[in-house]
């Protein structure tokens, strides 16, 4: 399929499901959760349809994807890395496992390595703090982690 019948047929999706919560400006973080799911993140053209279909400025779409956590402008990789940054996994040294993951995939907080396979960034809290110290790789929790754990893992995801 090519580049510009993909674009066409996401925007028709876009627009399909700002229809089905009736163009309401007050489902928009139901409708943005909905829209990044095609995707796995919500480029400036997304937020311009979505604006549009509801009415309101694309500023205050940009305003609520740049607000939570959850949404991303940028797209994610086929493992999405989520180093637990909460109070218990903290103090039971998230920090070094932050590191390690920096260290061994070359890339920041933020950022997708080149081949799209990894991206990394960092959450307030998993819900799993006996497990502490947690990463979530896409829906998997890993809990008890030690930074020599971080190779074995992405090993274990090739």
């Amino acid at each position: 399929m090519s580049d510009i019948k993909l674009a066409c047929e996401i925007a028709e999706q876009v627009r399909a499901i700002c229809d089905k919560h009736r163009n309401d400006p007050g489902e928009l973080i139901n409708i943005l959760h909905e829209a990044q799911h095609l995707q796995g993140y919500l480029p400036e053209e997304m937020q311009r349809i979505i604006a549009s279909k509801l009415g309101i400025p694309v500023s205050k779409v940009y305003g609520v994807v740049t607000f939570y956590t959850f949404f991303t402008m940028a797209p994610k990789g086929k493992h999405p890395i989520s180093v637990c940054m909460g109070t218990a996994c903290y103090v039971r040294g998230s920090e070094k496992l932050l590191d390690e993951f920096r260290r061994v995939l070359g890339i920041d907080v933020g950022e997708t390595t080149p081949d799209g396979k990894y991206s990394l960034d960092c959450l307030r809290c998993v819900g799993a703090c006996g497990l502490a110290p947690v990463v979530m790789i896409g829906e998997k929790v890993y809990g008890r982690l030690q930074p020599v754990d971080v190779k074995k893992i992405l090993d274990e995801l090739e």
